[in-house]
């Protein structure tokens, strides 16, 4: 009789507090059927708009039925055009999407292109200059392994893109200063320029490898170069191979893959 007390109560607590199949709504977890077996994803806590944004498409069966339209060879598999749902095979893919957009989230260096990282796709910085993410569109890093040496020249070149943007970010602070002011600036104008200036560089993405980047980029490998320039907002907890398998298929014009690979069903699990 005690025991059936027991087994009684608990069935209580969880049916009335949901905590024996409660849905994790900080890490939600997602599982994609495709056509070359299932993988698994859980989603990044601090990047809460592309998190909310991505299980609101999983529920309501956005990604059913659609294709992994660009795959490149030891670097990303890449889904998420509507338009792939059902084509033709000379069909051009890659340029479908939902009609907006989701300001970036890029929480660098602890969201970073390791192997298995799911990522945002978006428009280039020439067109997005903000990094603005696809509504939808995504891509699961395949990447390669990096050397130490390897590692280093991707750094030295991530400096040289950053002294590049200070420039910049310098040059139009007192362009747009003395278009607001005056054509000469004064000292005490030039010195708050400066400062807001410093404070926004300040509040970017240093690109320097953290120690466990770097194990993981000599280990299990990744894309590097993307770091701090696209939003990373999950990872794949289950069927890394998948990925690599899906990463290895021959592809054609556009890199899309000759024999289609789809995405039979994204279901939220937790």
């Amino acid at each position: 009789m005690k025991l059936r007390s027991f087994l009684s109560a608990l069935l209580i607590i969880c049916f009335s507090t949901t905590s024996c199949a409660r849905k994790n709504d900080k890490e939600p977890v997602i599982k994609f059927k495709t056509t070359e077996g299932t993988i698994v994803v859980k989603l990044y806590p601090k990047t809460e708009k592309h998190r909310d944004n991505f299980v609101k498409l999983v529920e309501s069966g956005y990604y059913d039925g659609l294709l992994f339209h660009r795959v490149i060879r030891d670097f990303m598999i890449q889904a998420g055009d509507p338009d792939s749902k059902s084509v033709g095979r000379k069909a051009e893919l890659g340029s479908g999407d939902v009609k907006y957009t989701i300001p970036a989230e890029i929480v660098y260096p602890e969201y970073y292109h390791k192997k298995g990282a799911l990522a945002a796709a978006r428009q280039g910085d020439n067109i997005n200059p903000q990094r603005a993410s696809s509504g939808a569109q995504f891509y699961i890093v395949q990447g390669k392994v990096f050397d130490d040496e390897g590692l280093n020249k991707i750094e030295a070149r991530n400096r040289q893109k950053a002294e590049a943007a200070k420039v910049r970010l310098l040059s139009d602070s007192i362009i747009k200063a003395r278009k607001l002011s005056q054509p000469v600036l004064s000292p005490q104008l030039l010195d708050s320029v400066l400062t807001v200036a410093r404070q926004t560089l300040n509040a970017n993405p240093v690109y320097k490898f953290t120690e466990q980047q770097r194990n993981d980029y000599r280990t299990i490998g990744g894309t590097p170069h993307l770091d701090g320039e696209y939003t990373v907002f999950g990872e794949v907890t289950k069927g890394l191979e998948i990925v690599s398998n899906i990463s290895r298929t021959k592809t054609g014009k556009l890199d899309r893959p000759v024999v289609d690979v789809r995405i039979i069903s994204a279901k939220r699990i937790r």
